[in-house]
């Protein structure tokens, strides 16, 4: 008896050319522009990993380390590679003394954000373009086109990334996190572009896995070929099947790449695995950190459950689970998540398709109020801060950053108002108009997320500079230590040391040698402690000052002279 041949599965989307409509390209620069250019000027490097990357980069820069063991004070990065150390110190050496070293090593990495909000697009674009994905043939005509429907569900994944509240802070970090979540998104649309762009798919493919082993991601590169090869074995098309061998010679590359850094004494292979998390620990961050993009993700995979092998599903998918996975290996390490954000921006874009009206009008609802709500509580505390009324408003921000001092500066204040206005006005559109368009459910949530971002970055960034740098901190230690003067630190973080060496201009030793003071010639011993701990007596050493930071009180730094 001759088997029937597999019926072909009928997808659940239903789009109309009248819900593809465009959303303008200025209108998606500017959501763009709004997100990336904020943060970027204006500000010191912030602790921890932040200014601790930087430190990184700026020794190299300086030629105060080998290009091939990066150090600060002697003390080498905890996993990150050398590849993110290499972008920032050759983007700070080409452009000194023109620019501000923390503005130059920031460039490449805002660089990096942008190529990841446009992989996302393209990705998604390719993925939305293959037979599986499009839209079921209406009976009297008037269905989508192709291209234009991959391009609305295209601008909605761009959409929901940009309103993601992980990637918002450690989007804008020099962190070799930001390198390894560009490899990631590269690898996912080299497995969306196979069909239509397999020359880019192949290039793109070797490059991400390549760049993800550099960066201190080996074993999730490695992870992630395998699943990628799964993709390409599982495909019913023919492109997709030969893409298999490029999967596997990136995955290969990065593995040996990995091992040759680590024969050689570099960061390779750097385990850092850590304690299984409580399940309640671990919700709470999926929930706060994949907001929204994952329960519009998970609407696409009960809605496209029928197809859950076809690429457009399969590929973000497991990517997705990669960074899943990578984050409870770690502990619940927020920074591993950030790999799952664009593949979960990518299926949040296939359920605008199916997306009810009434959840669509929710949605729009809820971000009009919270957005609206914070932008407004922002601006109470920014007038609070300037002139005093609130006043238990006032006293609350006098007490959570004692010793502020309000800098008042029309370069914020202006792009605030700007950004305020546009949102007012985007708020006004959306209610008072009926669109059809795919991407209408996600332009309020990336609008509200944009304009906070763009309000903490103008008018509140004097207070964030003063609470999360340690320029105030080691403007106080100055008084003590005379510039130029040797520290020894032994113990101390990256980060610490960065801001003695950037901030107070010494010359810094942090090599722990079983904290024996007795071992260095540095005039000044500097030990960090927590702020109840109670500072030890050395032989040799007394005590000169003691400082403490005074937005985080369990941080305490204590001053040592030798004793002749």
């Amino acid at each position: 008896m001759q088997a029937h041949p597999q019926a072909p599965t009928i997808s659940p989307a239903l789009v109309t050319q009248k819900a593809v409509r465009r959303l303008p390209r200025w209108a998606l620069w500017l959501f763009c522009a709004a997100y990336v250019v904020p943060g970027l000027l204006g500000r010191d490097p912030w602790k921890n990993e932040d200014i601790a990357s930087f430190g990184h980069m700026w020794s190299l820069a300086l030629g105060q380390a080998s290009w091939l063991q990066p150090n600060v004070g002697g003390v080498l990065p905890i996993g990150g590679g050398i590849l993110p150390y290499w972008l920032g110190g050759a983007s700070i050496w080409a452009l000194q003394p023109w620019v501000d070293p923390a503005l130059a090593a920031r460039i490449p990495f805002a660089l990096l954000l942008v190529a990841i909000l446009a992989l996302t697009w393209y990705s998604t674009y390719h993925l939305a373009r293959t037979d599986a994905a499009q839209p079921v043939p209406l009976a009297f005509g008037g269905e989508a086109a192709p291209q234009d429907y991959a391009r609305a569900v295209a601008d909605g994944a761009l959409l929901a990334l940009i309103a993601s509240l992980g990637l918002l802070q450690l989007g804008h970090e020099t962190t070799p996190e930001l390198l390894q979540l560009t490899g990631s998104t590269l690898f996912l649309y080299g497995l969306a572009a196979t069909a239509l762009s397999p020359a880019k798919a192949r290039a793109a493919t070797l490059i991400s896995l390549t760049t993800m082993a550099l960066s201190g991601s080996p074993a999730v590169a490695v992870m992630l070929g395998v699943l990628g090869s799964i993709v390409c074995l599982r495909s019913r098309t023919a492109a997709v099947r030969a893409h298999l061998p490029w999967v596997a010679a990136a995955t290969v590359l990065a593995a040996a790449l990995a091992t040759l850094l680590t024969q050689q004494g570099l960061s390779g292979w750097a385990w850092r695995v850590g304690a299984s998390p409580r399940f309640g620990d671990m919700l709470r961050l999926i929930v706060w950190f994949a907001w929204p993009t994952l329960p519009l993700a998970a609407l696409t995979l009960w809605h496209w459950r029928r197809q859950l092998q076809r690429r457009h599903i399969a590929a973000p998918l497991l990517v997705a689970l990669a960074g899943f996975a990578a984050s409870v290996s770690m502990g619940a390490n927020e920074r591993a998540l950030l790999a799952a954000l664009p593949p979960l921006a990518v299926l949040a874009a296939f359920a605008l398709p199916i997306l009810q009206r009434s959840l669509g009008a929710a949605i729009d609802w809820f971000s009009v109020c919270f957005f609206t709500l914070c932008a407004g509580a922002i601006w109470v505390i920014y007038g609070a801060m300037h002139t005093g009324k609130p006043a238990k408003i006032a006293a609350n921000v006098a007490k959570l950053v004692p010793g502020y001092e309000s800098v008042f500066s029309w370069v914020g204040l202006v792009p605030a108002v700007i950004g305020t206005v546009l949102w007012l006005a985007l708020v006004r559109w959306r209610t008072s108009r009926q669109t059809h368009a795919l991407w209408k459910s996600l332009v309020l949530p990336a609008g509200g997320v944009a304009l906070c971002w763009l309000l903490f970055m103008t008018l509140w960034l004097p207070l964030l500079d003063q609470a999360r740098s340690y320029r105030l901190l080691l403007n106080r230690v100055a008084s003590s230590i005379p510039t130029g003067s040797c520290v020894y630190a032994p113990g101390a973080p990256v980060a610490l040391l960065t801001g003695l060496e950037y901030f107070g201009g010494y010359a810094v030793d942090g090599v722990q040698r079983g904290f024996k003071p007795s071992v260095t010639l540095c005039p000044t011993l500097l030990v960090r402690l927590g702020g109840r701990s109670t500072a030890r007596e050395y032989p040799g050493w007394e005590i000169a000052a003691r400082f403490n930071q005074r937005t985080r009180n369990s941080e305490q730094i204590v001053v040592y002279r030798r004793a002749d």
